[in-house]
Order: structure tokens, then sequence, then C-alpha cells
């Protein structure tokens, strides 16, 4: 594949260097020569490119991705056939894999963090679902991480197509299968909650640092998914909320009716939990995690020359509690139902069960009637203490002499800043103990706002969304820096980051795209040589690269002679700046007769165009006070005028007779530094300061 690198596809996409190879593709960096920026450019691998039918659901596939569009998810641009080659051209991501970003941590990620990542994936889940497309492949190393800390899914579709190029679980496809669904597994129909479930898998693996099933291949772990229940993960890490445990669980249901029934439901929750960390979702473990009926369908996990038998397989180093599989009893249709015997043991043993049953009853009654009778009754009932503050709960009757009110933090919420939100133990518990404690969580005031993904997004509509949160327009402020990868006037990042809570005073700085990088060059002196002489050094690869935008006034210098330039010679310009030249059209050359000088005028100042709209306004400039000696120079600017004239300060003052159309704005400066500015309508002939 490296026979690539330095070739140009379609004449468009240049090959540079090898970044990545997965099982169907070769992935390199390219650059896009159309739009000037860095691509990843995927192709096809030759073995698979020579099948004719996987070519075609490859561009199928690819076409129908390329249609997402998501902070999300990452973009493709272009899905095309170059001599042969299939590619895909996507935008390339400046980050790490989650699964590299974890095995940096070493451990697991904190419950914040996880929620963080697990977030941004659901919703680009929820954006693929809703137009069709499933994953099929969710997995750590199919997530990129970005250095502003949002992520990125990849290799959409991408799965659909691995499973027709491959037809074994092969030990090159055990990273995939830890994150398989149970449905998958067994070669069923899938939706998008198998997609929920590998996203539930991820964040079981965020939040413990563990796979919730192991083994040496990958049959053995694809029939854990079936078979087996993971460990809850909060007895893996306790500092797992009870809620994003729930979340969790519920997300890897083994049944696909007891998962989230799409992915605006599941982020629904994160939501909640997000704003609530202690909220009571009601997920039911055992409910969740019923006994499957995997007999409905017969088990196809893709054979790799051994099959299970009778519990035989290796369940690995994390061996999970085994769901037994259902039986079924099957009876020949030539037998018959035998008829019971009558045992001889069956009287004794009626005897036995009444004799049994009344003693049950004796020992309830002595339990219900009798067994308070001799000891004191110490239960107390936990108070409710929602919408309290602490010292009103303090001050209660129900809590003074029995229990310890104690503050163990706050979260936003609707009620009154200080008013208690939830408890623990909850309100209605029967205790037995005295001076418990009730831990309190209060109100930190409304829900804060939180910032807005902005990456990509047009700058102008970035800032109209912050102004619709509320977010006063005197806190924004806009930073301009130039960008490889990030479209002219698109967002490049901001601070703070996207998710961070933001306070009334909070600076919000928004760093967008000026593109690429843009040549400078340093201006000529071009006044007094022809109209094609400039151009000639101004214009074109040979020339500054500028855009020359040539005005023909009146004057007495020969046709097509510069007069004036409007950005003076030896000052810095960007490539692709349009510079104003001031030409001669000699129609008001005088033909002296040759010997007879005329009296040079004291600076090329222009006349009066034979254009009508074009008047003159005559501009009395003062000069600043100092050595009467001295000598300044003094400049008139304007778009479509310059004029420069060298006077002694003893005059103190200059005319310059200006010309122009309608309402024009003009810098003056003495010896290069800008004094002031004039607005001249030269309709009227009036000026003001500008």
């Amino acid at each position: 594949m490296d026979q690539y690198i330095g070739k140009l596809l379609d004449n468009r996409y240049e090959i540079l260097e090898r970044i990545g190879t997965g099982g169907m593709a070769v992935v390199f960096k390219g650059r896009d020569h159309r739009l000037n920026r860095l691509v990843a450019v995927k192709v096809l691998k030759d073995d698979l490119a020579k099948d004719a039918e996987f070519r075609r659901r490859f561009h199928d596939e690819s076409q129908a991705v390329a249609m997402l569009s998501h902070p999300n998810i990452m973009a493709v641009y272009d899905v095309s056939r170059s001599e042969q080659v299939e590619y895909i051209v996507m935008e390339l991501i400046d980050g790490i894999t989650l699964k590299q970003f974890m095995q940096r941590k070493g451990g697991p990620l904190s419950w914040k963090e996880s929620l963080h990542f697990i977030t941004q994936i659901v919703k680009a889940l929820s954006h693929a679902h809703g137009r069709g497309i499933i994953h099929r492949d969710i997995k750590p190393q199919n997530i990129m991480v970005l250095r502003d800390g949002s992520i990125k899914v990849t290799d959409f579709g991408i799965a659909r197509l691995a499973s027709a190029a491959q037809s074994t679980l092969t030990q090159e496809a055990l990273g995939s299968v830890h994150y398989i669904s149970p449905e998958q597994a067994r070669g069923s129909r899938i939706d998008g909650r198998s997609d929920l479930y590998s996203a539930g898998v991820v964040l079981y693996e965020m939040l413990t640092g563990r796979l919730p099933f192991e083994g040496d291949t990958p049959v053995s772990v694809a029939i854990q998914h079936i078979n087996s229940i993971p460990l809850p993960p909060r007895e893996l890490n306790p500092d797992i909320p009870e809620a994003l445990e729930a979340i969790t669980m519920k997300a890897m249901a083994p049944k696909v009716e007891n998962r989230y029934s799409s992915a605006d439901d599941m982020l629904r929750d994160l939501e909640e939990f997000r704003k609530d960390p202690s909220i009571d979702l009601q997920y039911d473990p055992a409910k969740l995690f019923a006994a499957a009926d995997v007999a409905d369908e017969p088990t196809q996990i893709i054979e790799t020359g051994a099959r299970r038998r009778n519990g035989q397989g290796d369940t690995g180093p994390m061996r999970r509690r085994e769901r037994p599989e259902p039986v079924r009893e099957e009876r020949r249709s030539s037998e018959r139902p035998r008829k019971r015997r009558r045992s001889g043991m069956s009287v004794p043993l009626a005897v036995a069960s009444i004799l049994v049953f009344i003693a049950g009853i004796g020992v309830l009654l002595w339990v219900v009637f009798f067994s308070n009778s001799f000891q004191t009754d110490t239960r107390y009932t936990v108070p409710n203490l929602y919408g309290m503050t602490v010292e009103e709960a303090q001050a209660d009757p129900k809590v003074q002499g029995v229990f310890q009110i104690v503050e163990g933090g706050s979260v936003s919420s609707s009620l009154e800043p200080g008013q208690i939100v939830s408890q623990e133990p909850e309100a209605r518990q029967l205790v037995t103990e005295e001076n418990l404690t009730i831990t309190v969580t209060v109100s930190a005031g409304e829900e804060p706002i939180y910032m807005p993904d902005l990456v990509n997004k047009e700058y102008r509509a970035a800032r109209q969304a912050l102004l619709d949160l509320g977010v006063p327009n005197a806190n924004i402020t806009m930073t301009y820096e130039t960008s490889e990868d990030i479209t002219k006037d698109n967002v490049i990042r901001t601070v703070p980051l996207a998710d961070s809570a933001l306070q009334p005073d909070t600076m919000i700085e928004i760093f967008v795209s000026q593109g690429p990088e843009v040549a400078q060059r340093t201006m000529l002196a071009v006044e007094g040589m022809t109209l094609t002489e400039a151009k000639a050094l101004l214009e074109g690869e040979t020339g500054l690269g500028l855009v020359v935008n040539a005005v023909y006034i009146d004057s007495d210098e020969p046709k097509d002679t510069v007069l004036l330039q409007s950005i003076p010679a030896y000052t810095e310009v960007d490539e692709g700046t349009t510079v104003t030249l001031q030409v001669s059209n000699g129609s008001g050359a005088s033909g002296e007769e040759p010997g007879i000088e005329s009296p040079a005028p004291e600076s090329p100042a222009p006349t009066q165009s034979a254009d009508p709209d074009i008047k003159t306004v005559s501009y009395t400039v003062y000069l600043p006070d100092g050595d009467p000696d001295t000598i300044i120079e003094v400049q008139v600017r304007g778009s479509n005028y310059h004029q420069t004239k060298e006077v002694s300060l003893m005059v103190g003052e200059v005319v310059f007779n200006i010309t122009g159309k309608g309402k024009q704005k003009f810098d003056i400066y003495f010896d290069g530094a800008r004094d002031h500015s004039i607005e001249v309508d030269f309709d009227t002939g009036e000026w003001k300061l500008g």
C-alpha cells in the first residue's frame, strides 16, 4: 500500500504518509489541493478491491455515511474511485483513540469524565440512528478524543462491510467481540439498540477500568455476552454513583426489550443524571437481567472449528454467573403420557405436610402478637426534610433529640438556594438507631448554563447560539487564528470547553479560523511606471500576487502612466490584496513645444475627471507646532486618492484638493503617523472629522 505515497488521486488528493491500518483499509494522511487542507484518505485493501460486489457495497455504504453531519461524528468529505483504487476522504483528526486515552490513564476514568464522553457518543448515535444508519462496531478503538476534550465516532457503516469480508471470529476480531451485543453474537437481526449495548460496555469499561467479559478466544467472549451477567460496576468501583450504574446496566440488558428503546431515551437519562447525580432512576436489575429466552433463535456464533459442548467453553479471567440455558423437553409423536402411579407413601406425606403448616401458623402468630411484648419498640421514622433549610430541619420536632443533620453538598436545582433537595437515608424509612445522621444535599439555585459545542460552526452562528442561551454579548470575544484544517470563519475551539458550566460573569473566547496562513508581501513603488509595467510587478505568479484595480483620471502625464498607488510602497500586505492605481488617461496633455519647460507641480495631484460625479473639495491641513525650520511630510490617503506634500512647519497650513464622489473617508498622516480622519461629502462640498 505504500506505493500510494506521493501519488495524486483524481488530480486532487496527494498521499503524504501512512497513519494507520485496519482490517479492510489503510489510512493515509493527505492534502486536498483544491481546498488546501489536510485530510485522511482511507484506501480499500487490494484483495478486497478485486471483488466487484464488495466494491459496490463499499461505495454505497460510504455514500450513506457521507450524509451524516454532526460534531461528534468524523466527517466524510468524498467517496471516489481512481485508477481502480477505492477510497474515502475524511477529516483529519488531531487526537488519540478513547482506548489509548484509557490506557494512558492506567485505570478507571472518573465518573464525570465517563459521563462527558458517553454523552457525546450517544449524541452521535442519536444523529445516525435518526437517519437509519447503525454503527454495528462501537468500541473505544473507533472513538477519537480530540485535544479540546470532545470526541468523534469513526467508521460508521464499516462494520456491515467487515462482516461481509470476514466470515469467522478470529483473534483479529477480539477487539470488537468484547463490545458485541448478544443478538449480534447469535447472528440475529439487529437495530439501534445493539449500538446502545456496545455503548454501555464502553461506559462500563470507562467506569471500572475492566471489560465486563474476558476470554482467550473471540467465541468464548461472545458466548458470555449471551449467557452471562456482568458484575455491577459499583462492586468494582464503589465511587460510581448509583444512577450512573443503573444507566450502564440498562444499556447492557441482554434482552433488547429491556434496554433503552432509543439513543434519545438514554441521552435523556444521562442529562437527568448530569443535573442531579443523586436521582433515583428506579431500574430493577433483577428485571433487566432476567434470563433471556435464548432458545427463541438458534445461536449463530461464527464457528472457528470448535463448538461449545454441554457447558464447555473458556470464560476467561472474569467468569460471570451463567444464566442457565432453557431446556426444552421433546416428546416423540409415538409416545403417550404415562399415568402416574399411586405411592404407598402419599398418606403419611400429606399428614406431615399438614403438621408443618400448622406449626408455621403458630410461629407466625407468636411473632405478630407476642414477640413485641417482651421488647421495647425503638424504631424511628425518618422525617421528610425536602424543601426545608438546614436550620429549619434541625428545629423540626421530629428531628430534635433523635437525628443529627449534616450537610453533604449542593446541586443545581429549581428550589431556592439553601433548601434541601435530597437526603440519606430517605424519608419514611424505619430505623432503630438513636442520634442517626441524616446527610442532606441542598440547592445551589437554578441550573447553570452549559457551554455548547461550537467547534466547526460558523462564527456568527456560534455567537448567536451563546446569545440565545442568555450569555451577555460583552462576555464574548473573538480571536482569529490561521488554520490548515478548519474552514475559514468557522470555530477552531472555545474557552471554556463544551459542557463546562457557565456563570453570569464567565468570559467566553471563540477562536475563529482565518483559513490557511497567507503569505506576506512588501509593496513596491510603481508610481511613474506604465500600467503594464506595474501589473507585471504586482500581479501573477512572477509578481507579488496582488490584484490591480486601475482607475483612469485626467492628467498631463502620458497615457497609462501610474500617478498614485493606494498602498504605500514598502508596507506589508497579504497576498491577494487589491491595490488601486490611479492612471493617467492622457486627456490633459498640453503638448508644449520641445525646449519650453512647463512649471513642475509641487505634487502629482489629480484633477477633476470627465466623470460628472467626480468632484474636487479643498481641505486645509493645519500643521502641528514645532521648530519652524522643520520639514515634514503630509499625506492624505483614501481608497482611490493618495497625495503627499513636503512642507515647512513655518507655513502653518497646507491645502489639498481632494477628488472623489459621494461620501468617502480620508486619513491624514504627519511623517507616516496617522493624525486624524475626515469624511468628505463631494456632493455638498462639506467635510467633517471622521
